[in-house]
């Protein structure tokens, strides 16, 4: 398939937040008193999407809500702590010399995105979209189709959560999981996204064949 238009999550996707996510996960669950969890009960947090985590561990939205803010002011004193995923730079400075048309879409705060990213990879995208809401998606997925010009099914999203693939085919758009961020990929491929990519370079292999 030639993909004219590849939308990226940021975090989990290209950022490597979640590790950063476990490092103050204790202090955020001191603050907003949710359930104490071992190593192994975290790991399981990676089966689950954001409405079973809610539901399983009785934590209302507007909680979700403010512990989303927190971690995003959080991280901006912390961007240093936080490194593009291994193997992705080689990808986006190969994507920036096709004829394809990269964007993000992401619910942290765009200064935190170009902190992390950098100004020399800022520049290969054409389009970013931040501080979207949790499931608020698929709305911006149809606002850069109408922005580019670009058919849905030439666009495929990438992003390591259930709600990106949920969004990504409720806006008709393919979707390929990876392995790296959030949620795991054997619970990504129980939802059948379009591809998934246990490394970066992978993507490379799928979008960019013999290359």
């Amino acid at each position: 398939m030639n993909y004219r238009l590849v939308i990226f999550d940021f975090d989990g996707t290209l950022a490597d937040s979640f590790a950063w996510f476990l490092s103050v996960f204790e202090d955020l669950a001191k603050r907003y008193r949710l359930p104490r969890m071992d190593a192994e009960e975290l790991r399981r947090l990676r089966t689950l999407d954001i409405t079973q985590i809610m539901r399983e561990y009785k934590i209302p939205f507007w909680k979700i809500f403010l512990i989303g803010k927190h971690l995003t002011r959080l991280m901006a004193s912390q961007t240093d702590q936080i490194q593009i995923v291994g193997g992705m730079q080689t990808v986006l400075d190969a994507l920036a010399q096709q004829d394809v048309r990269l964007a993000i879409i992401t619910s942290n705060a765009e200064s935190n995105v170009r902190r992390v990213l950098g100004p020399e990879n800022m520049a290969y995208f054409d389009f970013i979209e931040s501080g979207v809401s949790m499931f608020g998606k698929k709305a911006k997925i149809h606002k850069l189709l109408k922005k580019t010009g670009v058919a849905a099914r030439e666009t495929l999203s990438i992003g390591d959560e259930l709600r990106d693939l949920k969004s990504a085919h409720e806006a008709q758009v393919h979707f390929g999981a990876v392995s790296w961020g959030t949620t795991d990929l054997h619970t990504l491929r129980r939802h059948e996204p379009e591809l998934a990519f246990e490394h970066p370079g992978q993507i490379l292999q799928a979008l960019m064949p013999g290359v």
